[in-house]
């Protein structure tokens, strides 16, 4: 598998993982979704709208027009599960648009990201890898404190096994996506 490939598997799995998380937590009530919790944010839509902001931050980056600090500002830019989760597809399809275009010189290219006191520099490959991290980071705390909900939090530790049961499990969601197996895999 070429570098290429696999980040465009990881943007398949992140969209695909984020879609299953924000579907438990549209099963939530407003009142459960900003309650109180143990994490580093201190609800769970808190940390939605932190998974969101910095795709944000970081797809801009990658697409070479960085919006910087305008990405957390507000801070909670979507109080509403509906449309936190139309803006995160939406982020989740610019970063597979972004990742299907990769090639090896584009891997190896600068990305700029303005920073309070200075502008980062990284290559892209090494911002991808940090932002699929960062999402799998907050997105195990969102899981986490599901456990304290009423729902129950989603299986979201797969990464598509070819397994024909395994297939079967995720053909729903892959539905709705509208994501196939050969467009992820050929």
């Amino acid at each position: 598998m070429t570098p290429q490939r696999y980040l465009l598997a990881q943007a398949y799995n992140n969209a695909w993982a984020n879609h299953r998380l924000l579907n438990a937590c549209r099963m939530l009530s407003p009142e459960e979704l900003a309650a109180p919790r143990v994490s580093f944010f201190p609800s769970i839509i808190h940390t939605l709208n932190h998974i969101l902001t910095v795709d944000w931050l970081y797809i801009s980056a990658l697409e070479g027009d960085c919006i910087g600090s305008a990405a957390f500002e507000p801070e909670i830019p979507f109080s509403r599960i509906v449309d936190l989760e139309r803006e995160q597809r939406a982020a989740d399809r610019r970063l597979i648009d972004h990742c299907r275009l990769l090639d090896r010189e584009m891997l190896l290219a600068e990305v700029h990201i303005p920073r309070k006191s200075h502008v980062q520099v990284e290559r892209t490959d090494r911002i991808l890898l940090h932002l699929f991290q960062h999402q799998i980071h907050h997105r195990g705390q969102i899981h986490a404190m599901l456990s304290g909900t009423s729902v129950a939090p989603p299986q979201l530790d797969e990464f598509f096994p070819a397994d024909p049961a395994e297939r079967a499990l995720r053909r729903a969601d892959f539905l709705e996506l509208g994501f196939t197996e050969e467009l992820i895999w050929d």
